[in-house]
């Protein structure tokens, strides 16, 4: 059964690269199954950068306008008939990616890994699904989660790439009393850095090739610990892989607040995509550890198998998430309660008001620093009125 009412929802869609339009478009009916959302806060992604600025990502091309927003948190004006267990005025985060229920992977419960699944703000299903930054979407109940009163729907958007990170954490079956090594302090790393602190690690060290950001992760508690990359480039392959082996090495060498050295670790999560970040995550692993490949960069790597092998490292990758929501939202509640946690939120570094400033929204994302020089790690466009906000970008 379907409601009767029909809806309009106006939103901003990406006709070809960089270019928005501020279009209304009709609703999917509302089945007995799905509630009516209005999104609150959508969080910017690195691949709705993508989109923004090439109208592609990766393989994936946008073949209509194209609605982006993924990461976002609202609440739920009208529920389906059928509807039992969420009801007008609820908060929820969106759990962008539907996938069949049907299937072997869906019943072994990888449901992120259906060849069905529909995601929002992608252009890999067609028609596409279509995103957060628009004024309402029709979504199965099913793939909300309710927000806790003490959450604001920013901390419910950001549940969305938390949760890729509980998956990382999780795909490494990670121990209390271990050690983690996080490469990139962008987000995602940041959101890794917390989820293996929250899953057992006791000693996490962030790296990137921007000082800033490693001076944001240690002086906001997501590390204790970091390291400059260098960022020189090389173009001889074996001259690279040596020079991966060299960057371990020397990360090795710096030394936590208590004097001791960072050396070799259990788990080292890889969140830049980057070929030499990869290679250089496998000889940061200590013998017996794991390496997470956690972002999505180059196809293809030329990585030290041999190296790996002999001392027995796993190599795991990931893939999004799968059930990870819940515990993405306990994870955010301690992040706000626990003074020895670092505070997620801290990472929205730029806000901006109203869907008419989601094109000035995406400029500031595609940028490492805005205007005035402030870093940008993390930007939100909030669409409900929330009075004045300032325009950061």
């Amino acid at each position: 059964m379907t409601s009767s009412h029909s809806y309009s929802s106006e939103g901003q869609y990406l006709e070809k690269a960089q270019e928005f339009e501020l279009l209304r478009r009709p609703l999917p009916a509302l089945s007995s199954d799905d509630v009516l959302i209005e999104p609150r806060a959508v969080t910017l992604c690195g691949s709705d950068n993508h989109y923004f600025q090439k109208a592609c990502n990766g393989s994936i091309k946008i073949r209509e306008p194209l609605c982006l927003g993924h990461e976002f948190a609202g609440k739920i004006i009208e529920v389906g008939s059928g509807v039992r267990d969420r009801k007008i005025g609820d908060r929820v985060a969106i759990e962008p990616g539907v996938a069949c229920g049907e299937c072997d992977v869906c019943r072994d419960g990888r449901y992120n890994l259906c060849g069905d699944l529909c995601f929002r703000g992608s252009g890999s299903a067609w028609p596409h699904f279509q995103g957060g930054l628009q004024e309402k979407v029709v979504h199965p109940a099913t793939w909300t989660h309710k927000l806790p009163p003490e959450l604001t729907y920013e901390e419910g958007a950001l549940i969305e790439p938390l949760a890729v990170a509980v998956h990382a954490c999780r795909r490494a079956n990670i121990k209390p009393g271990s050690s983690c090594i996080v490469i990139g302090a962008g987000a995602v790393g940041l959101l890794c850095a917390v989820a293996a602190r929250l899953e057992g690690c006791t000693r996490i060290t962030i790296a990137d090739i921007v000082e800033s950001r490693i001076n944001f992760a240690v002086n906001h508690g997501f590390a204790q610990a970091g390291f400059l990359v260098p960022g020189k480039r090389h173009s001889d392959p074996t001259e690279q892989l040596q020079a991966a082996a060299d960057i371990a090495k020397s990360m090795g060498q710096v030394k936590f607040p208590d004097g001791l050295p960072v050396d070799r670790a259990d788990y080292v999560l890889e969140c830049t995509g980057v070929e030499i970040c990869t290679q250089t995550s496998i000889y940061a692993t200590k013998p017996g550890g794991k390496t997470v490949i956690v972002g999505m960069g180059t196809p293809n790597h030329n990585l030290p198998l041999s190296h790996a092998g002999a001392r027995e490292i796993d190599i795991i990758s990931i893939w999004r998430y799968a059930d990870c929501y819940p515990r993405a939202i306990q994870i955010m509640q301690e992040s706000k309660k626990n003074e020895s946690v670092a505070k997620i939120a801290t990472m929205i570094t730029h806000r901006f008001e109203g869907l008419a400033n989601v094109p000035a929204a995406f400029r500031c994302a595609s940028q490492s620093q805005d205007e005035s020089g402030r870093m940008v790690i993390k930007v939100v466009v909030n669409t409900e009125d929330l009075g004045d906000i300032e325009v950061d970008c």
